[in-house]
């Protein structure tokens, strides 16, 4: 533009006119959603010929395939592992991840108690064993491992029946129906959040040097379902506030093998609106690729009292919960989680292939999103 011209298109504000056109192209040009990197994927059924052949025959070809046989004493069997490896690709599946054996079964069931009991030298030895574990993970090329760091087990008071889904049962959380039931403190007995962290740091401080030298992603599930301060002896890590114990747990380590299985039903669990309040969580953990894999699971109600429901008839939008997703650049699997239960004998299949159907859908709604 000539120097005349511009301070003629100065005088009629018409550069300003362009240079606020160029910021809004900018906008729209940052406001396009990202390409979907998410895909289906499953942690239950392990990876046996029916259940690979059922997974196969409902589109979904990304595993957690449970774990490998354990050498007593030693840790997982690597030559075992391969074989489920093999398993999987003769189906065309991807074995993406393990089930760590720190599970949600309560610190009285639970394999290794003594790394949450914070127990020495005990837990010492069975972190030595989970070490091996992280190797024969990578050594397979397994990419995540799942985990939990906690005393009680998995929470719940009882069942719903609801009519108008031809009597499915849902499981279902009340505290103060809890509170009546009287439950027993665990052999952990009285244990604060502090405690908590402390035994959670030193299990970390020990296996995310393997997991980043073997390069494998250690995901950390929440607590199921968060509960008020000392119910049963035990402050949760993630109670009573679910997003700050979330945050705490994150910046504990800045390394890129330290986040979370993301289960979306336990975090909501936590919320008093969980359709709103789910969102600005997964923007956090997501935009510091903290979030390995997914759980989709919905529920109505929330904190304190809610039921385990189907994908598409919880409290959340699940469309707007996998944009966020999509958007924040997620690119692990989207898991069913629980299932709601019937008194048909097939009902637990029949509810994961509506689940894998369910998730399928959005993940096409949300590409096409970005195609148009």
């Amino acid at each position: 533009m000539k120097r005349k011209s511009f301070i003629k298109a100065i005088a009629t504000g018409s550069v300003g006119a362009a240079a606020l056109g160029s910021e809004h192209a900018r906008a729209e040009i940052k406001a396009v959603p990202k390409k979907v990197l998410m895909k289906v994927g499953c942690q239950s059924g392990g990876t046996s010929v029916e259940n690979l052949e059922f997974k196969a025959r409902h589109g979904v070809y990304n595993l957690d395939g449970g774990a490998p046989k354990t050498i007593p004493g030693k840790g997982w069997d690597l030559e075992d592992s391969m074989k489920k490896r093999e398993a999987c690709e003769k189906y065309g599946i991807s074995l993406d991840a393990y089930h760590f054996p720190l599970t949600s079964a309560g610190i009285d069931k639970v394999e290794y108690p003594n790394i949450m009991l914070g127990k020495s030298p005990e837990r010492d030895r069975e972190i030595e064993i989970l070490q091996q574990m992280i190797q024969v993970a990578g050594k397979t090329g397994i990419k995540v491992l799942n985990y939990n760091t906690t005393i009680l087990p998995v929470l719940r008071t009882g069942r719903t029946t609801d009519p108008k889904r031809g009597n499915a049962d849902y499981s279902t959380w009340n505290y103060e129906e809890a509170l009546k039931q009287n439950h027993p403190k665990t052999i952990a007995g009285d244990v604060t959040i502090e405690q908590m962290f402390e035994r959670i740091t030193y299990l970390l401080d020990r296996i995310l040097p393997v997991a980043k030298e073997y390069k494998v992603k250690m995901a950390n599930h929440i607590a199921d379902p968060p509960t008020p301060v000392g119910y049963r002896g035990i402050t949760r890590w993630n109670s009573p506030d679910v997003f700050k114990g979330i945050q705490r747990f994150a910046k504990l380590y800045d390394s890129e093998y330290h986040g979370f299985n993301f289960c979306i039903g336990s975090i909501a669990e936590g919320l008093k609106d969980p359709k709103t309040e789910i969102m600005p969580i997964i923007k956090w953990v997501g935009e510091r690729n903290q979030i390995f894999n997914v759980h989709l699971r919905n529920i109505k109600g929330g904190w304190n009292n809610f039921q385990e429901v189907y994908p598409d008839n919880g409290d959340m939008n699940f469309l707007q919960v996998v944009r966020a997703l999509r958007d924040v650049g997620f690119s692990g699997m989207v898991m069913p989680d629980h299932v709601p239960h019937h008194h048909d004998p097939a009902s637990m299949p029949q509810a994961f292939s509506f689940a894998y159907g369910y998730i399928k859908g959005l993940l096409q709604a949300v590409s096409d999103e970005v195609k148009s």
